[in-house]
């Protein structure tokens, strides 16, 4: 185990690939990507980092943790606006340096903080004109 969080040192790429171990690589910065989305529907509600800390917690609560970035502070999804997300799921990708959360959204079921369901309610149109934002 690594003195500063909870979880061992990544092993060989074999133990990484096909190991039971949880061996997340966190970046340089300390952080891990992780997708989230909708347990029942798949929907993609957002893309958020989290540390070691918030890692941790999300395991032993059961309730997703981030990393906020813009912040410098941990942050639990939902504390102020009642959008808590409860894990159904999650899982690690091949090289254990992305996560993927399935969850329920309590509350009023939003995730982001524009008051829209998910984060991602922009499409980007693209062309010889180069790229545009659209509303989805």
């Amino acid at each position: 185990m690594c003195a500063s969080h909870p979880f061992p040192a990544p092993g060989p790429k074999a133990d990484l690939e096909e190991g039971a171990v949880l061996t997340p690589r966190f970046g340089p910065d300390g952080l891990v990507t992780c997708v989230t989305t909708e347990a029942e529907t798949g929907e993609l509600l957002m893309v958020a980092h989290m540390n070691a800390e918030a890692l941790a917690k999300t395991i032993e609560t059961g309730e997703a943790w981030y990393w906020s970035r813009s912040r410098s502070e941990l942050w639990h999804k939902g504390a102020t606006s009642g959008q808590i997300q409860t894990v159904v799921e999650m899982r690690v990708d091949c090289d254990q340096d992305a996560l993927w959360l399935k969850v329920k959204v309590a509350g009023d079921s939003g995730c982001c903080h524009t008051g829209r369901r998910s984060c991602f309610y922009r499409k980007v149109e693209t062309g010889k004109d180069g790229a545009r934002l659209t509303f989805a």
